[in-house]
């Protein structure tokens, strides 16, 4: 008998020894905290892909240059991007000349530095499709330094700079330039898309809040304010 009893406890002990054992065994589980974008692809990114480095002869679908194409999401995220790795990502690094040949290519404007850290905290960020999220967009403001350059620097200047790259004659990186486009009643038609060839080229049409900036800044004068 008192074998007996010894033999149970014996086999308890093994038995709480091997639970306690696996317990601290099972690692401890990191919480995945998701990031919140707060850069939208839809009217922050994608705009500039568009301008900038879909055109013919470059990355559009037809050309593909190096087999990158960059008219949409997919076609966008498909080769040269790390999501989550800015540094890392072939794109970024093109952008900003860091050991490959920047691009775009000259006789094109480089991006701004606004452009680049935007699109580098897109990547960062995830590199995910954000539609719908253009954010606050306040059409009572409509000054031409503050409110329409910017407009026209993430979707026009890519083709439309001095000299004109792919936009012809069409210089709209410079007050004078579009003042020319506005007196000749050109910028407003073809941003409306009621008028002559539809602008921004091969991009989403502006939103209504965008074009309302533009619009309230012309019917005021267009003043270089």
């Amino acid at each position: 008998m008192i074998k007996r009893t010894t033999g149970i406890f014996f086999f308890i002990a093994i038995s709480l020894a091997m639970f306690f054992s696996c317990r601290h065994e099972i690692p401890a589980v990191v919480p995945v905290v998701p990031v919140t974008p707060t850069v939208c692809f839809e009217s922050d990114v994608l705009p500039i892909f568009h301008s900038y480095c879909a055109k013919s002869g470059c990355h559009d679908a037809a050309t593909a240059s190096n087999g990158y194409v960059f008219d949409n999401y997919t076609n966008i995220i498909a080769k040269g991007i790390i999501p989550g790795d800015s540094t890392n990502s072939t794109i970024y690094k093109a952008l900003t000349g860091n050991g490959v040949e920047r691009m775009p290519q000259d006789p094109n404007n480089p991006l701004t530095a606004e452009q680049i850290h935007l699109i580098a905290t897109w990547i960062k960020e995830g590199a995910t499709n954000t539609t719908n999220c253009e954010g606050t967009c306040d059409s009572s403001q409509f000054a031409y330094s503050g409110n329409v350059v910017p407009i026209l620097q993430t979707n026009c200047l890519g083709c439309h700079t001095t000299p004109a790259i792919d936009g012809g004659f069409i210089s709209l990186d410079n007050y004078d330039g579009i003042v020319e486009q506005v007196n000749g009643n050109f910028l407003l038609p073809a941003i409306t898309h009621t008028g002559g060839e539809p602008m921004p080229k091969n991009g989403n049409k502006l939103s209504d809040c965008k074009i309302a900036i533009i619009r309230k800044w012309i019917e005021a004068g267009a003043p270089n304010n």
